[in-house]
Formats: C-alpha cells, sequence, structure tokens
C-alpha cells in the first residue's frame, strides 16, 4: 500500500476536489479533510468504472489513471474508517456497453496516465504469445485482501447461476476486433478468471469459487463458465455451505500469478489455510489435469490479457432466457435499493499488482 506523506497532504490542504454523489453534482471538499482510495492504495496504475453517468454523455463513467489520484464516490468508491478501500455496486444502474451488470472495478492500466487502453503497453500476454516481446509484461501478479460485505438479497430467477455473487478479481482478455479478423479464435473478449463470492438469502455463510471461461466465439453454445471450489459450494448448490464457507465480512485473500502460461492461483483465510490451483493458458488441459475437447486448443494464447479488480455484481436485473439473467430487483434509486439490500459491497484491505512471480 502507499501512503502519501503528511508533507504532501499539507502542501495540498488547499486544492479542492469535485467528489460526486449519485444524483448530485459535485461536492467541493478539501484534501486535507477527506482522503481518497488513492490515498491508501498504490492506484498509479489503475483506472475504474463507476456505476453512474454524472457528466450525461449516455455512458458510464470511467475516470482515468491521473483522475482517480484525487477521486473517490461517496456511496460507490471510497474509504471507510478504517482506511480500507469500499466499492458499491446496485443491482440497477448504467452499465457499459453490452452488459447488463452493474460495476464498481478497478482496471490495471500497466503504462499508466498517458497510455491508451488497447495500447499493447497497457497490457499483458503469456508466454506462448507469437508477438509476446511487443507487450508490457508477459504474465502478471494481483495480490488482493477483501471482505465481502452485502450480495444482493433478492432474484425473480433464483436459480440462475450468477444470482446472489459478486466477482471480486478478475483476468480479462481484450475484446478486438483486430484480433479476431486474423481468424485464430482470439480477440472474444473472454474471462481466463473470475473469483467469486455467492451467499443465498438466509444463510450465515457464503461460498468462494473460480470460474474459467472457455475461449469460444460469443454465440458458441459451448463458451461457458467451468467452476472450482475454493470454500463452500460451487454456484449451483443452494444448500448452506456451513462453517466451511465464507461468512460475509469475513476475510480472505487471494494471489493469482500468471508465470510464462501458467496461472497459479493462492487463496488464503486465517480460519481455512490455502487453497491452490493452477492451469496452463496456452492449452486445453482443465484446472484438474484433464484435456476439455470442447475448449480452444491453444487457450489464450493470442488474447491480451488485464487485471480487474472490485465489485463486479453479478445479480443482472435483466429478465431474459439466457443463463446470465436472473431478472434481480431494483428501481435504479440508490437510497430504496440499499434500504431493500438490492445491491453488493465488497472492502479491499490490500491490493498490489506487478510482474509476474517465479513459482516456489
Amino acid at each position: 500500500m502507499k501512503l502519501k506523506n503528511n508533507v504532501m497532504l499539507c502542501f495540498t490542504a488547499a486544492i479542492t476536489l469535485s467528489i460526486f454523489g449519485c444524483g448530485s453534482t459535485s461536492e467541493p471538499i478539501s484534501k486535507s479533510s477527506v482522503l481518497v482510495p488513492a490515498d491508501k492504495f498504490d492506484l498509479s496504475h489503475w483506472k475504474i468504472t463507476v456505476p453512474v453517468d454524472l457528466d450525461d454523455n449516455g455512458k458510464i463513467d470511467e475516470i482515468n489513471v491521473k483522475r482517480i489520484q484525487n477521486y473517490r464516490h461517496r456511496d460507490f468508491f471510497y474509504l471507510n474508517d478504517d482506511g480500507h478501500m469500499v466499492f458499491v455496486a446496485p443491482n440497477k444502474a448504467i452499465t457499459t456497453a453490452n452488459s447488463s451488470n452493474t460495476r464498481s472495478e478497478l482496471r490495471h492500466m500497466l503504462g499508466g496516465k498517458d497510455v491508451d487502453t488497447k495500447s499493447p503497453e497497457n497490457n499483458f500476454v503469456i508466454k506462448a504469445h507469437k508477438n509476446a516481446s511487443d507487450f508490457a509484461q508477459i504474465g502478471g501478479n494481483l495480490q488482493a485482501t477483501v471482505k465481502v460485505n452485502h450480495v444482493a438479497k433478492r432474484a425473480t430467477h433464483s436459480k440462475k447461476k450468477p444470482t446472489y455473487s459478486v466477482v471480486v478479481g478478475q483476468i480479462h482478455a481484450e475484446k478486438s476486433k483486430d484480433i479476431v479478423s486474423q481468424g485464430e479464435g482470439y480477440g472474444w473478449g473472454n474471462e481466463p478468471l473470475k473469483i467469486y463470492y455467492k451467499k443465498w438469502p438466509g444463510h450465515k455463510y457464503g461460498s468462494v469459487f473460480w470460474n474459467y471461461e472457455r475461449n469460444l466465439e460469443k454465440n458458441n453454445s459451448n463458451r461457458k463458465d467451468i467452476a472450482y471450489p475454493v470454500w463452500g459450494h460451487l454456484w449451483d448448490n443452494a444448500s448452506s455451505p456451513k462453517e466451511s464457507g465464507i461468512a460475509l465480512d469475513e476475510e480472505f485473500s487471494y494471489e493469482v500469478n500468471v508465470y510464462q502460461n501458467i496461472m497459479y492461483l493462492t487463496f488464503t483465510t486465517e480460519r481455512h489455510g490455502a487453497v491452490k490451483y493452477e492451469i496452463d493458458l496456452a492449452n486445453n488441459v482443465d484446472a484438474n489435469g484433464k484435456v476439455d475437447a470442447l475448449d480452444h486448443p491453444n487457450g489464450y494464447s493470442g488474447d491480451v490479457l488485464y487485471f480487474k479488480a472490485g465489485a463486479y455484481n453479478q445479480c443482472s436485473t435483466k429478465n431474459d432466457s439466457g443463463f446470465w439473467y436472473p431478472k434481480c430487483l431494483g428501481t435504479g434509486d440508490w437510497k430504496t435499493d440499499k434500504a431493500n439490500g438490492d445491491y453488493t459491497q465488497v472492502t479491499f484491505t490490500r491490493l498490489i499488482a506487478g510482474e509476474a512471480k517465479v513459482p516456489n
């Protein structure tokens, strides 16, 4: 974590920031009176998407690397009284293009503030990528310690797997028409990693698991998430995991280490200890060591990758027959939705991103 020193804080005491709240314009505050997440966490290579459109351009607000250094949203992205970084995403709010899931979520930017998001300087690839030397780095490492404080409580189609869940960390592939046009089966913007927390209403404990998405084109019926257990159950099990799971506000940590072609995952809690997985992202052998004949034979070898972290609400309000649309409840009015429990909230006590590490 990065703590800016007192001299810098005193120097900037006279600077006034525009801090936005839901449904408001701006709230001028003194830099010395209210700390922002970048005062406690190193966000020098992160931007954030927050579920509002305060500039009225019809698009979800993205706060770039430069602006995030002096930014918070008082409802959806802020420091709590302990100096921890809080992400909140209501069920119903503005979303990114082609998505029905809200998010308050960071996107890693290896190139920093002066580099275009999709530039090779801003992203990583695995060693098997044919142009690996053109990118910022081969592989990468993401470490976080989190507490899930709340998940959405109400869904019309409660048996759909994404209900009552939130994604707290990801590796995402860049969606790119240029890559798709090469005809090698890449560039669809799939996700080799999503780290989930899910808790059914009425249960004391929830479950932590991670998903690997088969790297196939969007309209391929085999393009599905393969779930692997960490603590508790997988996302289709409605029974209580009891003490084998993780309670709300219970801290757990994850480390994602993509070294050369292998993704090494380590999950730890004080109560449960460590759970580890590894999977080769350059082939179609799953995390259990079995060939998945339905996956891309070369995995994510041709994709451009980046880390994400925060609260990616999986409880979509869309009503559709599709797998991802449980029609969760929400009005779009934050005060009402918060009172009804129609939101998700995640607190990070630690977040570090860097280069891949040689596995032990």
